[in-house]
């Protein structure tokens, strides 16, 4: 897959904002700090355009950025950051949980967490919600350059033994710095539009 344009099409708060052109969806969902914005430059090959940040739970709207004119990478809010107020995150909560129901373009869900560590409780809690919903989803093990060679299988024994797959879902172990993984997301996006 070659990238060609990206465009961040609209930051929404609400259903009626997002896009009505009916193009497929691709959900990136993480814990705050898991290198969602990273995943999104190495994607596209730009090194600032999905905004990094060194304060977790900076993304508080869903953006959508629209790809080669043909799909849409989806970044939601991070989870598992308590400095947010109770009412914040509620609000989250449902605007996501809007998303993940109603929303007919999301075609598959890429759910990063950091490869250098055993799932969180907020991890598995985010798997098994989205397997409730019935959303395919593929694992994606970020930060993979930070693992040395000698803990790699342990690591991703680790991941796949505590999210428990269900059959049909991906694991994918991912790095920005390497571009490790890249071209397997890039397959997995082709295969689906």
């Amino acid at each position: 897959m070659k990238i060609n344009s990206t465009q961040l099409v609209i930051s929404a708060v609400r259903r009626s904002q997002y896009p009505s052109d009916e193009k497929c969806e691709f959900l990136l969902v993480g814990r705050s700090n898991v290198g969602k914005s990273s995943f999104i430059n190495t994607l596209i090959n730009r090194k600032n355009f999905a905004r990094t940040s060194a304060n977790p739970g900076k993304t508080q709207t869903i953006n959508f950025y629209l790809v080669n004119e043909d799909f849409y990478l989806v970044d939601a809010p991070g989870y598992g950051y308590a400095n947010l107020s109770k009412k914040k995150q509620k609000k989250f909560g449902l605007m996501m949980e809007d998303y993940l129901v109603n929303r007919k373009n999301l075609k598959q869900v890429f759910m990063l967490i950091d490869f250098r560590h055993k799932p969180s409780q907020d991890d598995i809690m985010m798997y098994n919600y989205l397997k409730h919903y019935k959303l395919p989803v593929t694992i994606v093990a970020t930060k993979s350059d930070k693992v040395s060679n000698s803990l790699y299988q342990k690591q991703r024994s680790v991941i796949l033994n505590d999210l428990d797959l269900v059959v049909g879902d991906d694991f994918i172990v991912f790095s920005n710095i390497t571009k490790m993984g890249r071209n397997e997301v890039y397959d997995k996006i082709e295969r689906i539009i």
